[in-house]
């Protein structure tokens, strides 16, 4: 059986650095309903990394959670591509002009090999974003998915 995911990182980031994402995860969802997941792979096989993206958003389940509300950071590092996938009412309420903000954001730290950094701003520039539009509240399901780094297969 085929399957998007693997167990072992990519070296890209030592134990501390993905202990580090996870807990800047953790913490830009503390205040919030919104889900925050970080996937990581080598290669992108599309043009495009956002219909990548959009692949592993629905592999990843992600547009299954109780509030619809969840954000994927999609980076393919040999490809030097990445990408940010949301739900759709996540749009409505942050506009084109803040995800390309944060993608650019992400981005200037990657130029300089500094991948661990770069996405725990995204993160924390998310998750700032998310806990505004969409505060945790009565009846809400905290954490419908896991905080860990994914890292996909390598695509070549």
């Amino acid at each position: 059986m085929f399957s998007l995911f693997r167990k072992e990182a990519i070296d890209y980031f030592s134990k501390e650095d993905k202990e580090k994402i996870k807990a800047a995860i953790e913490a830009a969802e503390k205040n919030t309903s919104g889900e925050i997941r970080v996937f990581v792979e080598h290669y992108c096989k599309h043009n495009d990394p956002i219909h990548r993206a959009k692949e592993v958003f629905h592999s990843l389940k992600m547009n299954e959670t109780f509030n619809r509300n969840a954000v994927l950071l999609y980076i393919a590092i040999q490809h030097k591509k990445m990408a940010i996938y949301a739900d759709a009412g996540i749009y409505v309420k942050m506009d084109k002009v803040f995800w390309e903000n944060a993608l650019q954001t992400m981005q200037a730290h990657f130029k300089r090999e500094n991948f661990a950094h770069g996405i725990l701003e995204a993160i924390h520039i998310i998750g700032e974003a998310l806990a505004e539009h969409f505060p945790i509240g009565e009846g809400v399901i905290k954490n419908d998915l896991p905080d860990d780094l994914v890292f996909g297969k390598n695509n070549r």
